[in-house]
This record gives structure tokens, C-alpha cells and sequence, in this order.
């Protein structure tokens, strides 16, 4: 497994526990965020710097939803990109409803083991779905 991968899994492991101090010791201090647009809770679009991510994306998403990332395969690309596909699972905190969204990230992991970039995709109507009472 490539350094970069266990870069990326240190970012899994991390929000699946919810370890906020970890998240951000993973990422570069320039690092930018692409989030899928119409994601709930205002978490879509795009983040510059680790702050602006965790109080944008991550700080949001969780006030309203129990949720994480689990990943399910990966690839790295001929110009160092790695390619994780997997699902959201969770549930809203407001409805109890449960749900499961795939998501594609693309990430870019410095020289230094520092993530510097996240593009999400990911199916924003079942996040919807799960808040709809």
C-alpha cells in the first residue's frame, strides 16, 4: 500500500471516530476542499484551508447528521491522484431516518504526508431523504 494511501486511511479512521484534532493534523495548511453542490447543511462547494473545511463541511455535517465515510476501493492515477469510492452511512439526527449515499474523493497528498486537496462527489438526494420528516 502506497504512503499516500495510508495517508488517506488515517482521514478515514479519523472522521469515523470523530476525531477533529486528527483530521486536522492531516491536512496541509493551503489544503482545498471541492464538495459536492447542494450538499445539505451549506457543506457544498469550495473550502480553502483546514479551518474553512472543518467549520464549512465536516463541523455542519455533523451537527446534523451521525454519519461517516467508509471506503471501499481504491486507485491511484499516473499523476499521484488516489481515487476512493465507498458510501456515506448514517442517519439525521433531527428525523432518526437512516440513509446511504455513494461517494467518489479524489485525493492529492503532499511530499510530506499532507493532504492538499479533496474533490467529493456523492448522491446529495439521500442525504435530503434522510432529513425529510
Amino acid at each position: 500500500m502506497s504512503a499516500k494511501f495510508e495517508v488517506v486511511k488515517g482521514f478515514y479512521a479519523a472522521t469515523q471516530t470523530g476525531d477533529g484534532p486528527a483530521i486536522l493534523a492531516l491536512l496541509h495548511p493551503e489544503f482545498e476542499a471541492r464538495t459536492a453542490p447542494g450538499m445539505p447543511c451549506g457543506a457544498g462547494g469550495a473550502f480553502h484551508g483546514p479551518i474553512a473545511a472543518m467549520t464549512g463541511i465536516w463541523g455542519p455535517v455533523a451537527r446534523d447528521f451521525d454519519t461517516a465515510p467508509y471506503d471501499e476501493t481504491w486507485q491511484e492515477t499516473t499523476d499521484g491522484t488516489v481515487v476512493v469510492t465507498g458510501h456515506y452511512r448514517g442517519a439525521a439526527r433531527a428525523t432518526g431516518r437512516e440513509y446511504e449515499a455513494e461517494f467518489v474523493h479524489l485525493w492529492q497528498v503532499d511530499d510530506d504526508g499532507r493532504i492538499t486537496r479533496l474533490h467529493q462527489y456523492t448522491d446529495t438526494a439521500r442525504w435530503y431523504a434522510a432529513l425529510d420528516a
